[in-house]
């Protein structure tokens, strides 16, 4: 009862995690903000990706959503046995878990390689991701950073909300791997009785 109850407010948790994400995303498209970057397609290209609105976002709503009605105390039966139909029940929790992983995972992927390659601005050269080929170093040199002319504060926009991308999808795969181990220990340990059914050979 405890570990169903953990396991019902871990997935509860997806959901404000996922609609954050998307939130922070779509603030990425107007920096200061303002719509004529988006237009004009003058942004970073990470941002393209839509690893927040899609992934860890809308994908999360779903993954969230299945793993809430796969949770109710009352599941739906598959089989004749009241066990078999928990095992599966289990399996399909671990499945979405792991796509929950997967999609959360992806997100914090592309957003620390967004951090890390700072954003798309105008400087004294023209359009170009000035801090490119500094590894990410710029991020611990704020002195660097008015080398973007182009949106303003550009620079602190994507650190900020890359950052609070890469944190968002950090607890989700945490939650998610949670999940995993918790349904994964109802199936192998002594939570339900599916493994070695008496009589069978």
């Amino acid at each position: 009862m405890g570990a169903r109850r953990c396991s019902g407010c871990l997935s509860c948790l997806m959901i404000p995690l996922a609609l954050w994400s998307i939130i922070v995303n779509i603030l990425l498209y107007f920096p200061n903000g303002q719509t004529s970057y988006a237009s004009s397609h003058k942004l970073t290209n990470y941002v393209w990706y839509f690893e927040g609105i899609c992934f860890s976002g809308v994908m999360m709503l779903i993954v969230a959503a299945a793993l809430l009605i796969l949770e109710r105390d009352t599941p739906y039966k598959c089989c004749q046995s009241e066990n078999c139909s928990k095992k599966y029940m289990s399996l399909l929790s671990i499945i979405f878990s792991v796509l929950g992983i997967a999609f959360s995972g992806y997100c914090l992927v592309i957003s620390a390689l967004g951090l890390v390659q700072g954003p798309y601005c105008r400087t004294l050269n023209g359009w170009e991701y000035v801090f490119e080929d500094t590894t990410g170093s710029f991020l611990r040199d704020p002195s660097t950073w008015s080398q973007c002319l182009e949106p303003a504060h550009v620079v602190e926009w994507n650190i900020i909300l890359f950052s609070i991308l890469i944190t968002l999808s950090g607890l989700q795969v945490i939650i998610s791997l949670i999940k995993v181990i918790i349904e994964l220990s109802k199936l192998l340990c002594t939570t339900y009785s599916v493994i070695i059914q008496p009589g069978i050979i």
